[in-house]
């Protein structure tokens, strides 16, 4: 009994040692994270509760920039088509990249070469793509309209960047050009790491293709599917780089981004303070739709 006590004590020195240790390996991440990340959102906080000039002292408004946004029409507007291309170019994402990822997923003859083509766009910067493909869409010395026209499709080649339709079809064909490389090798892990013990005893059962697919593949990769989801939301929503290099913000400013709106208001118009309140409204947008995607997740694992 009596050495018990002392056996004791030194258990929990040395799992206290144990927890400073383990302290001092996380610590530069930690510095990490607070000095850019949690210090400029409470700065950014601090600005949108002021009238915040480019030039000249700041004024404290309290709410009033909040206030103001809920009657701003072109916000509203901005947010209106965030949220009306988030949808549309994860929908248009997911159904090249799944079809893609369950073609690479199988070993076959070139399957290597296959993978590298499809995820090489991806190395090239968003900011290079819209450039490029500004080029492809030019009216004269383009690709499109040159070809249509050497094809007889047309007459004159068309200037499919001056019409909202066919504007937003060529940045959605290109976002999904750059991006399902990307969204094919996180879905290709999760297929892969379905056991394919699985698989073949689904097979022997009788089980076809599309209920191997449905009651098998998509419940095992729900997680996967998830992160995917979530990694495809958020970059859509904070979508700047092709709307400001290939349209900026055209045709007839319908294609002003919720990013793009914020960047406006903060670097041409000089409110800096109406951004900053943008700017945390949008994190918590972001925020909101990640939880919300979460317990999604969670109650599909309890059922």
């Amino acid at each position: 009994m009596t050495g018990s006590g002392p056996q004791r004590i030194r258990a929990v020195r040395k799992r206290r040692k144990s927890q400073w240790r383990g302290f001092l390996y996380i610590a530069p991440a930690m510095a990490l994270v607070i000095v850019f990340f949690v210090m400029p959102v409470l700065f950014t906080g601090w600005m949108s509760l002021h009238n915040w000039p480019l030039m000249g002292a700041a004024r404290w408004i309290g709410f009033a920039n909040y206030i103001r946004m809920w009657n701003d029409s072109r916000f509203m507007a901005a947010l209106n088509f965030t949220a009306y291309y988030t949808v549309i170019v994860t929908i248009a994402i997911f159904a090249i990249a799944f079809p893609l990822a369950i073609f690479v997923e199988k070993e076959r003859r070139f399957v290597s070469t296959y993978r590298t083509i499809i995820f090489l766009p991806v190395v090239v910067g968003l900011a290079t793509a819209s450039l490029l493909w500004v080029w492809l869409a030019n009216v004269d010395s383009g690709f499109v309209g040159p070809t249509l026209r050497a094809l007889g499709l047309v007459e004159r080649s068309p200037n499919i960047m001056a019409s909202f339709d066919t504007a937003f079809a060529t940045i959605i064909v290109m976002v999904v050009w750059k991006i399902a490389g990307f969204t094919m090798i996180i879905l290709l892990t999760g297929l892969q790491a379905i056991p394919s013990e699985l698989t073949e005893a689904a097979r022997i059962d009788g089980a076809g293709r599309w209920q191997r697919f449905r009651h098998l593949t998509l419940p095992l990769m729900r997680k996967t599917i998830a992160l995917a989801l979530i990694v495809s939301v958020t970059g859509s929503i904070l979508a700047f780089d092709q709307f400001y290099i290939m349209t900026a913000g055209g045709p007839q400013n319908k294609m002003i981004s919720v990013v793009y709106y914020i960047f406006n208001q903060s670097f041409v118009s000089f409110n800096l303070g109406y951004g900053s309140a943008l700017s945390i409204v949008l994190l918590a947008i972001l925020v909101a739709i990640s939880v919300v995607q979460l317990w999604l997740l969670r109650v599909g694992e309890e059922r």
